[in-house]
C-alpha cells in the first residue's frame, strides 16, 4: 500500500498512467455523452445519470424546519442540473436527530418540507427547462450512537463496539427490542409523510454506522436484531415490508446503504473476518438481493464512518489525519464495491460515489463506469457543496472547470465537528468563510498552509 498523496494531476493521461503505475483499474471515458441519458425508476424517470449525494448541511431550524441556508443550497443543487437530488438525512424522531439543527420530518414541518421540494422542483424547472425536472428522494434517518438533539450527545447504541465507544458506557444506552419494534412503525409513519409532501422516494438510510449501519453490523447483539444474518438485517427488512404494505406503490423506496466500514469484525459489516482492511461483500450482496426481491430498483451505495476511518468514504487531501493509503486506493475500492454489486443484482439501479477527490477527471470516470457497466449512475457529494451547477457544466461542455472543483480540503467536514453550519469554505467564500473563522478561531488549523491561505 503506497502512502498518501495529495492531487497533482493534469491530464486524463496522467490519471491513466498513475493507475497502471500502481497496478490497479477503473473506467476512464473521454465520451460523457453518456452522463446525459435518462432512467426509469419506478413511475418516474430520472432525467441524466448525474446525483447530488445526500449532503447535510446543518443549517435547520431548531424545531426540523428548513432555515434561510438550507433553501439557498437546495435551490442551487435543483438549479444545478442534476438528474437526481438525494435530500439530507432527515430525522423520523426528535431523539434521533444527529445535532440540534437536522431536519426533523414530522406532521408538524411537513409544509415546510413540502415548500423546500416545491421551491426546488420549481428552480429546476425554471432554471433548466421541464425536461430536467430532478427526481427527488427524502433520507430517513435515526443517529443512534450519534444522536445529538441537543447540545450534548445522547447516543442511542445497537451493540457496543470497542472501536467506537470510547468513554461511552455503552450496555446503558443500548436499544431494547421493544424500542426498535416501534421505531419501524416511525419510519412508516416519516414515509407516509414523505409520499403526501411529495417526494419521488424515501431513502432507509442504512450508512455511515447510524443506527441502522450499526444493526447490520451488530454481530455481538442478542436477540432477535443481532448476531445472525437473519436477525441483523431484520429491521431494515421489516420497515420496507411495512412500508410497502401501508403504502404499496405510492412512492419508491431505495437505501443508502454501507457496504464496507473498515472495523475489524465482529463489529463490522463488509470486512473480511480476517482482515478489516479487505472487504468481504458476501453479506451486503446478499442483502442487495433480498431488497431486489422487495422491489427495491435504486441504492445508493457508501463506505466507512466519519467519525471513525473518514478517508474511506472520502478521500481526500487534508482532513483529521492523513491516512497511510494513497487516495486513489479509496476511489478504486468504492468504485469495485459498487461494480461488484451492480453486477450481481443488475436489476437495481446503483448510485456510486467516490468522483469528487478527482477533480475534474471524475467525469471521465463517471461517464467509464456506466459505459463499462460498473454502476448505473454518478453520485456527487464534496463536489455539489463546491460546484452546485457542476451537472449543467457537464451536460453542457462534458466537462467540469478545475477552479470551480472541491478541493478536497476537508473544511466542510471540520465545521460539521465544530457544531457549526457546512458549506464550502473555499468555492463558497462570502457565505462560509465567515462561519468558518469564527468557528476556529483560537483553534490549531487541521489543513496544510496552501489551504490555510484561501481562509
Amino acid at each position: 500500500m503506497e502512502p498518501h498523496k495529495r492531487f497533482k494531476f493534469s491530464s486524463i493521461d496522467d490519471v491513466r498512467a498513475e493507475l497502471e503505475r500502481m497496478g490497479i483499474y477503473f473506467p476512464l471515458s473521454d465520451d460523457p455523452g453518456i452522463l446525459q441519458q435518462s432512467l426509469q425508476i419506478g413511475k418516474n424517470p430520472i432525467p441524466n445519470r448525474l446525483v447530488v449525494h445526500p449532503m447535510e448541511g446543518c443549517d435547520g431550524n431548531p424545531d426540523g424546519t428548513p432555515a434561510e441556508l438550507t433553501r439557498r443550497r437546495y435551490i442551487r443543487f435543483a438549479e444545478g442540473g442534476a438528474g437526481l437530488v438525494w435530500f439530507e438525512a432527515t430525522a423520523i424522531v426528535a431523539e434521533g436527530r444527529a445535532n440540534p439543527r437536522q431536519l426533523l420530518i414530522t406532521k408538524d414541518t411537513l409544509k415546510d418540507l413540502r415548500a423546500l421540494l416545491k421551491e426546488s422542483i420549481n428552480a429546476a424547472v425554471n432554471k433548466n427547462g421541464s425536461n430536467r425536472k430532478p427526481y427527488t428522494v427524502i433520507q430517513l434517518t435515526h443517529s443512534g450512537r450519534y444522536s445529538r438533539p441537543i447540545s450534548k450527545p445522547r447516543p442511542i447504541i445497537a451493540a457496543a463496539n470497542p472501536y467506537l465507544d470510547e468513554k461511552i458506557a455503552a450496555q446503558k444506552l443500548i436499544i431494547t427490542d421493544a424500542q426498535l419494534e416501534e421505531l419501524e412503525d416511525q419510519y412508516v409513519e416519516a414515509a407516509l409523510l414523505a409520499a403526501e409532501i411529495g417526494f419521488d422516494a424515501v431513502d432507509i438510510k442504512s450508512c455511515h454506522r447510524y443506527l441502522i449501519s450499526e444493526l447490520l453490523g451488530a454481530h455481538t447483539r442478542e436477540g432477535p436484531y443481532g448476531g445472525s444474518f437473519e436477525n441483523r438485517t431484520r429491521f431494515l427488512l421489516n420497515i420496507i415490508a411495512k412500508i410497502r404494505k401501508k403504502l404499496s406503490d405510492a412512492i419508491d423506496v431505495t437505501v443508502r446503504m454501507n457496504a464496507y466500514d473498515g472495523i475489524p469484525y465482529p463489529y463490522g459489516w463488509g470486512v473480511d473476518p480476517q482482515d478489516d482492511r479487505r472487504v468481504d461483500l458476501s453479506e451486503p450482496i446478499r442483502l442487495v438481493k433480498l431488497l431486489r426481491d422487495m422491489d427495491v430498483k435504486l441504492m445508493n451505495i457508501s463506505s466507512g464512518n466519519p467519525y471513525y476511518n473518514p478517508h474511506i468514504g472520502r478521500p481526500y487531501d487534508f482532513g483529521p489525519y492523513m491516512p497511510k493509503e494513497n487516495p486513489l486506493y479509496g476511489v478504486e475500492r468504492m468504485l469495485k464495491i459498487a461494480c461488484d454489486i451492480q453486477k450481481a443484482v443488475p436489476e437495481i439501479a446503483i448510485v456510486a460515489t467516490g468522483f469528487s477527490w478527482l477533480r475534474e477527471f471524475g467525469v471521465a470516470c463517471a461517464a467509464g463506469g456506466i459505459h463499462e457497466g460498473w454502476f448505473q449512475l454518478a453520485g456527487f457529494g464534496r463536489q455539489s457543496f463546491a460546484y452546485p451547477n457542476f451537472a449543467v457544466d457537464i451536460i453542457n461542455t462534458g466537462t467540469l472547470q478545475r477552479k470551480k472543483c472541491c478541493i478536497a480540503c476537508g473544511k466542510c467536514s471540520e465545521m460539521m465537528r465544530l457544531d457549526g453550519v457546512t458549506g464550502c469554505v473555499i468555492q463558497d467564500a462570502e457565505v462560509y468563510r465567515p462561519i468558518y473563522k469564527k468557528l476556529t478561531e483560537g483553534k490549531p488549523s487541521l489543513v496544510g498552509k496552501e489551504v490555510a491561505d484561501h481562509v
